[in-house]
């Protein structure tokens, strides 16, 4: 299992279907980063707690809202215009670039602020564990997505 969030998102996001479910989970508002750092945590038996969650959401909204949504709407404003012009398409490409920086930041951001938090499950209620996916989404096919490395 990855110590590191960033690589943990890589390796999570590479498994059949994740892809998918992520970007359904984005096309619907839900923060992926923010599920992401909550599978991590989950693999590294961490309980979940209110406020833990309310320290995770308030730093991922600040930084979605300041960073990663303004380049995603841009991206996504040029896409009729880059399928029909290669240089738009190419510029299209780096904010793309520029907007995966900003989610990579976010995540090290996510890791830097519960790093320090115990895996206290060892041994307890591994459903409490499994309570970050519960509480940051609704959707059941991504919870379970998101549960790969629990399982394992």
């Amino acid at each position: 299992m990855p110590k590191d969030l960033w690589d943990f998102a890589l390796a999570l996001y590479a498994l059949p279907g994740v892809e998918e479910a992520c970007l359904r989970a984005q096309d619907a508002g839900e923060n992926v980063c923010l599920l992401l750092c909550g599978a991590w945590l989950e693999s590294r038996r961490i309980a979940w707690r209110a406020d833990r969650q309310r320290l995770l959401q308030n730093l991922t909204q600040a930084h979605e809202s300041a960073f990663i949504a303004p380049l995603r709407a841009l991206r996504n404003s040029w896409r009729s215009a880059a399928a029909s012009d290669t240089e738009v398409a190419v510029l299209r490409e780096e904010v793309k670039q520029l907007e995966l920086r900003a989610e990579r930041l976010l995540l090290q951001r996510l890791q830097a602020a519960c790093q320090s938090w115990p895996g206290d499950m060892s041994g307890g209620d591994a459903g409490a564990c499994h309570s970050w996916a519960r509480h940051l989404t609704d959707d059941a096919t991504l919870r379970q997505l998101l549960r790969y490395e629990s399982a394992g």
